[in-house]
């Protein structure tokens, strides 16, 4: 029996699964509810599709049960089981792009039941929209260190303090952007150490190898570090040695990092795409230009972030304030009963 069922079908801890992870901890104490797929840090132990299915078909008290997807592969999964399997389900998606999808992704979003749009601007490329609610972080999992020197030197990274880039390496993230950002800097910084954490896909691989390059012709690389992806678990406690995230994505649709960052007490610098200028209100961030000069901008401006002495605070005060993942479980809650109230 289940009146939720949320999946995860991607083997990869990518930026959909941190939201969907900080959600269903949240949810699990909350409705009669199992995660399908792979697991997700804190949260309930997942089954199997063939399990949700069976789960499904006893939905509880419930007209139906609902399956909460965020993926095209989870999509597939919900309309096989809705329109073939005539299971008593409905179909909620969540969509963070800020373009129009493709033809494929646009005939599964016109399919779903109700769609919850993560922004605005997100829900004026989809249809069926019931809600807007941004996304949210898990403040009790991302927060400030009681000594951010300790933590950082806890890391094992050299330097006195440091700064980071997370997330997919390729261009449309900007990691070179990172780089050309770190190049102008670093010189003028003893003691900063700058990391890019996540990996490059194959096609990627030439991309990485040219950045690399680069660092070690700058004579950088002992301090321009690529440590590659690190795994959830360990990723709470590198952002809060962190005395600054940089994202700096040519394309966001929303974007996560800088929202950990903020509850962990760490301030950001990001280009003007994704949610991140919305984050960044009451000084939580700074926002530079999306465009050719991102990377001056950032040099220019992260001296003033990373010495502004009141930045840690503003930043936690403002992730607990206006983005605490209860709000984004509400929302979406809020959705869910409409559901079920109008069967």
């Amino acid at each position: 029996m289940a009146e939720l069922i949320v999946t995860n079908l991607n083997p990869r801890f990518t930026g959909v699964s941190a939201t969907a992870a900080g959600v269903v901890a949240v949810q699990a104490g909350r409705y009669d509810m199992a995660l399908a797929g792979h697991p997700l840090p804190g949260c309930p132990t997942p089954v199997g599709l063939g399990r949700a299915r069976a789960l499904s078909r006893d939905p509880g008290g419930r007209p139906f049960a609902i399956w909460h997807l965020r993926r095209n592969p989870e999509m597939r999964a919900g309309l096989w089981a809705r329109d073939v399997l005539r299971l008593p389900i409905r179909l909620v998606f969540t969509s963070a792009a800020q373009r129009r999808h493709s033809a494929y992704p646009r005939w599964l979003i016109g399919r779903m039941d109700a769609v919850i749009a993560t922004t605005q601007a997100a829900a004026t490329f989809v249809p069926h929209v019931r809600a807007v609610v941004p996304h949210g972080v898990d403040c009790a999992r991302w927060h400030p260190a009681p000594d951010r020197a300790a933590a950082w030197a806890a890391t094992g990274f050299p330097g006195s303090h440091g700064v980071a880039c997370i997330g997919r390496v390729r261009p449309e993230k900007g990691t070179d952007r990172f780089v050309d950002a770190m190049l102008r800097l670093l010189p003028a910084r003893p003691g900063l150490t700058a990391l890019v954490i996540g990996r490059a896909g194959r096609g990627d691989a030439a991309f990485l190898d040219a950045l690399k390059a680069r660092v070690a012709a700058a004579g950088l690389a002992d301090r321009l570090l690529f440590p590659g992806e690190v795994g959830a678990d360990g990723m709470p406690a590198l952002m809060r040695g962190l005395s600054a995230l940089i994202a700096l994505p040519r394309y966001e649709g929303y974007g996560m990092t800088p929202l950990e960052a903020m509850a962990s007490g760490v301030p950001f610098l990001a280009t003007d795409t994704g949610h991140f200028r919305d984050f960044a209100e009451g000084g939580a961030g700074v926002i530079v230009p999306n465009d050719d000069r991102a990377a001056e901008a950032a040099a220019e401006r992260l001296p003033a972030l990373l010495d502004a002495a009141g930045a840690p605070a503003i930043a936690r005060v403002r992730a607990e304030a206006r983005f605490a993942i209860a709000r984004e479980v509400d929302g979406i809650g809020a959705v869910y009963e409409t559901l079920w109230a109008g069967a």
